[in-house]
């Protein structure tokens, strides 16, 4: 027996609380409205003024659980979403094993044979187990489960930290990335997760740029914030798919068509942290021209220091020894 998706019944639910809330309070707001219109006595309308509270309060209610059972309809669909993606993304991996695996079991194989299916499973385990790593902490930070250890931090710090971390995972060809911050800039954030989070953004302009790869790495402070951009001269992102960049297994056109390595988490990842910071992440760009993505963080509160005193103070005088009283 098929049960009909959560949506559907969260519909259902807003369908049902409309026809037996929302009309019958109109229809008494209408009579509410008709009273005091003719109403003489003192009794008409308070009777009115009592039918007219009772259908603004039965109104504000409607409203109010709508938005409830829309949120609930939009997180089911998210929900539904996701486990659609991550068992397309896991079915891929795993059939790749089994088939393998059934070859091994022949023993039909040479010995280089078993060498490189060997090292194809190993290959296929690797990307599984990234995946599920990936999955989860995405889940971890999204739900509030991870722990920030927040603190003030240097920019130029987390920027050599990360084009470290980046240098080491584009080995196969490595890439300058060009560097410009302002002097003395400080974040209030954790500093694992957000060189993770510029790391993802310099790994995705490395993967989606063409062989003459052009990175920059740009801070400034902007007021109260500090904006740190990473752009790259790759083919751009569509208008329309800026909208949905952010979601998890979210993958872009330029991507696909580039077969570039990749289950669209990076970016997906990169919002929840950045909205775990209190900060937004946004991109600019245009097809053909390059992507421009923007991460704002809050720099600390400036330390107040107590002023001085501006005047000496008043000089003490010894007190004349006192005269003892003699019986």
């Amino acid at each position: 027996m098929r049960f009909p998706p959560a949506t559907l019944h969260l519909r259902r639910a807003q369908l049902v609380l409309m026809l037996v809330v929302l009309v019958p309070t109109v229809l008494m707001l209408a009579l509410g409205i008709v009273m005091l219109a003719v109403g003489t006595s003192s009794v008409n309308i308070f009777l009115g003024v009592l039918v007219l509270a009772f259908t603004t309060t039965a109104v504000t209610g409607y409203i109010l659980v709508s938005i409830f059972v829309g949120k609930g309809a939009s997180l089911a669909r998210v929900q539904n979403d996701f486990f659609s993606s991550v068992s397309h993304e896991l079915r891929t991996p795993l059939t790749s094993i089994r088939l393998l695996l059934e070859g091994l079991a022949t023993d039909r194989l040479g010995v280089e044979e078993r060498t490189q299916v060997i090292a194809l499973l190993s290959r296929e385990v690797n990307r599984l187990d990234g995946l599920l790593v990936r999955t989860l902490e995405l889940s971890r930070i999204q739900s509030g489960r991870h722990a920030f250890d927040m603190q003030p931090l240097a920019v130029a710090d987390l920027a050599a930290e990360a084009i470290a971390s980046f240098d080491a995972a584009t080995l196969s060809q490595p890439t300058p990335i060009a560097v410009e911050l302002e002097p003395d800039l400080t974040v209030v954030g954790d500093r694992t997760t957000l060189v993770r989070a510029l790391v993802n953004l310099l790994v995705n302009a490395w993967k989606y740029t063409g062989p003459d790869k052009r990175i920059t790495l740009t801070a400034r402070a902007v007021k109260r914030r500090v904006e740190i951009k990473v752009a790259d001269n790759g083919p751009g992102i569509d208008p329309e798919e800026r909208g949905v960049l952010f979601d998890g297994f979210t993958r872009g056109k330029a991507a696909v068509e580039s077969r570039a390595p990749g289950v669209g988490l990076g970016l997906a990842i990169v919002h929840a942290i950045v909205r775990a910071h209190k900060g937004k992440v946004d991109v600019v760009s245009r097809a053909g021209e390059g992507a421009s993505f923007r991460i704002v963080l809050r720099r600390p509160l400036p330390k107040v220091v107590p002023a001085r005193a501006t005047t000496a103070p008043a000089p003490i005088t010894p007190r004349a020894p006192s005269t003892p009283i003699r019986p």
